[in-house]
């Protein structure tokens, strides 16, 4: 296993990172902002109003996977219960046999290829359901989209496995304004791209692990086991993402609970046999400990809601069950990282998702580098 202070020395050695960098993960994440600003210009010049001029639909149908489904989770959790639309995420190749003309089907995907992307959008054209295609330039899939004449969002080439959620995410959030289920200052690209490229800037491989929130995080995860207790639904999908992007990147495994919902099974995870002994001493020194250790990551969302007024459950916040969540790991001595908690301060909801999520992805990509799990793989 590699040493914490090996992987400080690599994650400061700028010359390092580009050697174990062959695809340009970090640069890719270091764009986000740019990203999400070329695709809202690329939405903008798609014909968006081909879908929305008939009004509000029935239901959004997202034809998505990996990164397309983290992003109509975003969606769906931002309009809540309360929408008068529904979200369904499909993995594809089928559509939903209900899906018909009062619908809005969205297909997701970064290279726009594929039966599972191609076969929704030519079967949405049969059945006359408005269609937006979501994909690369010269994709299989922006044909289907041009005999349908929908709307194509052509994403440039220069698009990054792994790294392209802001360019799935940025149309469906136009779309939602357009439609009328989100205030345009929601859904304010400028304010998303703004956050991202603070965020950036805090991350970014020139500064120091000692001053940098996502090298810190990826040094902490390096031995351990991620927990992650997400405060509501809008931080349960970026608690997707995370656990996807540690797994794939860095190869780490992880399990998340969403709270309030998932607060007895994360405290029993905490308080169970993988946790430290009661006799652990916190301070101790634990270079020469062998294995993995809990780590608890907390995503908050100040905006995740109060009591739900039931009754029917114990804690009825989600702020209440993270912090029942928190007291077990202190009693357990297990340690825990709080993801981008100075994003609390965003007045926002999406720009603070950015940073949570931007700060996720730095690490991610960071970890893979220090363990040197990129070189190798495929472009």
């Amino acid at each position: 296993m590699t040493s914490p202070e090996i992987a400080e020395e690599v994650l400061d050695d700028l010359a390092v990172l580009r050697a174990r960098d062959p695809r340009g993960l970090l640069p890719a994440v270091a764009g986000a902002g740019a990203q999400v600003r070329e695709t809202a210009r690329l939405t903008a010049e798609s014909a968006l109003e081909r879908v929305t001029r008939g009004g509000r639909p029935r239901g959004l149908v997202v034809v998505a996977r990996r990164e397309g489904a983290v992003a109509a989770s975003v969606l769906r959790a931002l309009l809540g219960p309360s929408s008068p639309v529904s979200v369904d995420v499909v993995p594809g190749p089928a559509l939903p046999l209900w899906t018909g003309p009062s619908d809005v089907v969205v297909v997701a995907t970064r290279t726009g290829a594929g039966a599972y992307a191609v076969t929704p959008a030519y079967e949405a054209a049969r059945r006359g359901v408005s269609l937006l295609g979501i994909g690369a330039e010269d994709a299989p899939l922006r044909a289907a989209c041009s005999t349908a004449r929908a709307p194509y969002v052509p994403l440039p080439a220069s698009r990054v496995r792994h790294t392209a959620l802001w360019s799935l995410l940025t149309p469906m959030l136009l779309l939602a304004a357009e439609l009328g289920l989100l205030p345009d200052d929601v859904a304010d690209p400028e304010s998303i791209a703004g956050a991202l490229d603070a965020t950036a800037e805090e991350c970014g491989p020139a500064r120091e692990t000692f001053v940098n929130p996502a090298k810190t995080l990826a040094v902490e995860l390096l031995d351990a086991l991620p927990v992650i207790a997400a405060e509501g639904p809008l931080a349960g999908a970026a608690a997707i993402r995370i656990a996807d992007q540690l797994a794939t990147l860095a190869g780490l495994p992880a399990t998340g609970f969403r709270l309030p919902d998932q607060r007895v099974a994360a405290c029993s995870v905490l308080g169970g046999p993988l946790a430290p002994q009661d006799e652990d001493d916190f301070f101790r020194d634990r270079a020469d400990d062998a294995g993995r250790r809990l780590r608890l990551l907390t995503i908050r969302d100040a905006g995740a809601g109060g009591h739900d007024g039931s009754g029917e459950r114990e804690p009825r916040s989600a702020g209440e069950a993270m912090q029942e969540v928190l007291r077990t790991a202190a009693a357990r001595n297990v340690p825990v990282s709080a993801l981008a908690e100075h994003a609390a301060a965003e007045p926002a909801r999406l720009p603070q998702l950015a940073r949570q999520l931007a700060v996720a992805d730095f690490s991610a990509v960071y970890l893979a580098l220090a363990l040197d799990r990129e070189r190798g793989q495929r472009p």
